[in-house]
């Protein structure tokens, strides 16, 4: 069997996303959902999910349509992720509820839910039972991950633990779930899967710190929306964990006085808490965090016994997302 590098299961992914129809009747319904899914994105889900298949000598072809789902799944997260933060933007362009309207976000979103289970049993695999427990588990995970994060917004007193917690639910469930189920397919052993698993927590821990530096540090151009949303939404990151943690008495001071600031939108909230987190090493210490994740993911694929080239794939695509910029 021939091994795909990364830029080729990209490709195969992107191919299989422009050639897959998602235009139904009726067209409010299934309009927007063509429109999310052909807006491209990293495909990060699927990609992990098809290298974690040949990795263990599956048959990638026969993990396509499961890899389609996995990334349906998570684009109907965003769908009403970006609803409930009221999210203007999305890859650069109108979120589904600006385009359209809220209604349209909640339903269309839970249709692509229903989506994700098609394709995902599309394909008869002996291990289809575990699979779809597989994609429940991490459905509702995901699911509990943001609720937990919407009611961060009314605490004070959120805890690093808790965040990290919280994001293992909301960003490294879906990792997890995508792995698992590549790796289901191949026909994986139990200790493996569990390899998988602790390899998919770690990246995806680094993943979430790593995107909220991006929110709060990175270029608009890049990032495809206007930084610093979550210092405007009172979002309880790391990064203001860990300021709050830090802080001096008059930084406290200040920084409970910009968290009460209104209007929401304020440039000059962005910059001033900026400021505070630049002041305490913030982005030092995050990206000390984030390469700790990265190395204890390094580790658990590391403990895999198989063929370094069989890992190939698998190591690109952390190589990619440890140096990404959006």
């Amino acid at each position: 069997m021939t091994l795909l590098n990364l830029p080729e299961i990209q490709k195969k992914i992107d191919q299989l996303f422009t050639s897959e129809n998602f235009r139904k009747e009726p067209i409010e319904l299934y309009n927007p959902i063509d429109y999310t899914l052909k807006l491209g994105g990293k495909r990060i889900r699927p990609a992990m999910l098809l290298a974690a298949c040949q990795m263990f000598g599956g048959d990638i072809e026969r993990a396509y349509n499961a890899a389609i789902g996995i990334e349906v799944v998570h684009n109907f997260t965003l769908l009403h992720d970006d609803l409930m933060d009221r999210s203007p933007l999305r890859r650069g362009l109108p979120t589904v509820y600006t385009k359209w309207d809220e209604n349209t976000a909640i339903l269309s979103g839970d249709a692509m839910l229903i989506l994700a289970y098609q394709y995902l049993t599309k394909d008869p695999h002996d291990n289809i039972h575990a699979i779809i427990n597989t994609f429940n588990d991490m459905a509702c995970e995901v699911m509990k991950g943001q609720q937990y994060d919407l009611n961060f917004e009314h605490r004070s007193d959120v805890s690093a633990e808790e965040y990290l917690d919280m994001i293992h639910l909301k960003t490294a469930a879906l990792f997890i779930g995508a792995l698992r189920i590549g790796g289901l397919i191949a026909h994986a052993n139990a200790q493996d899967l569990d390899y998988l698993e602790t390899f998919g927590h770690h990246l995806g821990l680094a993943f979430q710190i790593q995107d909220d530096m991006l929110d709060t540090f990175g270029d608009e151009a890049k990032f495809g929306k206007k930084p610093g949303q979550d210092i405007r939404d009172n979002k309880k990151t790391i990064l203001l964990i860990t300021a709050l943690k830090q802080c001096t008495q008059s930084q406290q001071q200040e920084l409970a006085s910009w968290l009460q600031f209104s209007p929401a939108d304020s440039d000059e909230k962005v910059h001033a808490v900026r400021e505070i987190y630049n002041q305490l090493d913030i982005p030092r210490q995050m990206n000390q965090l984030i390469a700790h994740h990265y190395q204890m993911a390094q580790t658990a694929l590391r403990q895999i016994e198989i063929a370094q080239s069989n890992k190939a794939s698998m190591q690109q695509l952390m190589e990619q997302l440890l140096h990404r910029n959006k």
